[in-house]
């Protein structure tokens, strides 16, 4: 019996695990959508950009947090976390075709990113 409810737990965990990251990634796709829209030099060509974008964002993140244990958030972890946040911002345009950003865009970009980021509900943590 104990075997069964190990088996359910790891289930129920798994599917957990993938709502969080669907979770995380719509919630970044609106909040970037925003940001972009509030940000001059910020400019998204369409939904399919916005999309590759808020993966690419989300994929970086997640490997920075995991190789230095920092959260590229303005708000994150200080300075480090708003100039890993600029950063990430402005190289996500290397990998996503619609997608473009000047270095103060993504300085301005990042204020505000922080700032919607942190009054959207929830804990967005992987």
């Amino acid at each position: 019996m104990s075997e069964n409810n190990q088996t359910n737990t790891q289930t129920s965990n798994g599917t957990s695990t993938v709502w969080q990251i669907v979770g995380r990634l719509i919630a970044a796709a609106v909040i970037l959508a925003i940001t972009a829209f509030f940000t001059p030099g910020f400019q998204i060509n369409n939904i399919w950009s916005l999309a590759v974008a808020a993966v690419v964002l989300t994929v970086l993140d997640y490997l920075i947090v995991k190789f230095t244990g920092l959260h590229a958030s303005p708000f994150g972890k200080g300075f480090v976390g708003f100039v890993l946040s600029v950063v990430v911002l402005y190289v996500t345009q290397y990998f996503v075709a619609g997608y473009s950003i000047s270095w103060i865009a993504a300085i301005i970009g990042a204020l505000i990113y922080g700032v919607i980021d942190y009054f959207i509900p929830g804990e967005q943590q992987m």
